[in-house]
């Protein structure tokens, strides 16, 4: 049986999008135009994203559908601004076909 890795693909667009936001629109406008109440909004939602994202990539992990190698690589990719987007299109997509 084949598996479905759509939970993962969609998981880890969220939270590479919401690490982007974090990174990109929230830390400058706390840092640079003094306004901290973005971040206390925007890193909550990434946290809960960031979790959901590792959830899904450890279930896959643990039923064998993601090698240790596959697995250490979406965790580091969790890390990286854009890291996400990459596994998902490099290494889901590999693991897909």
């Amino acid at each position: 049986m084949k598996a479905d890795f759509s939970l993962l693909r969609w998981s880890a667009l969220f939270e590479g999008s919401s690490l982007l936001l974090l990174l990109g629109v929230a830390m400058p406008l706390k840092y640079y135009a003094d306004i901290p109440e973005v971040v206390k909004i925007i890193g909550p939602i990434h946290g809960i994203l960031f979790l959901t994202f590792l959830v899904f990539l450890f279930s896959h992990a643990l039923k064998g559908e993601l090698n240790l190698t596959k697995t250490l690589a979406g965790l580091v990719a969790s890390f990286l601004p854009f890291g996400t987007f990459i596994f998902k299109a490099k290494v889901l997509k590999e693991t897909a076909a």
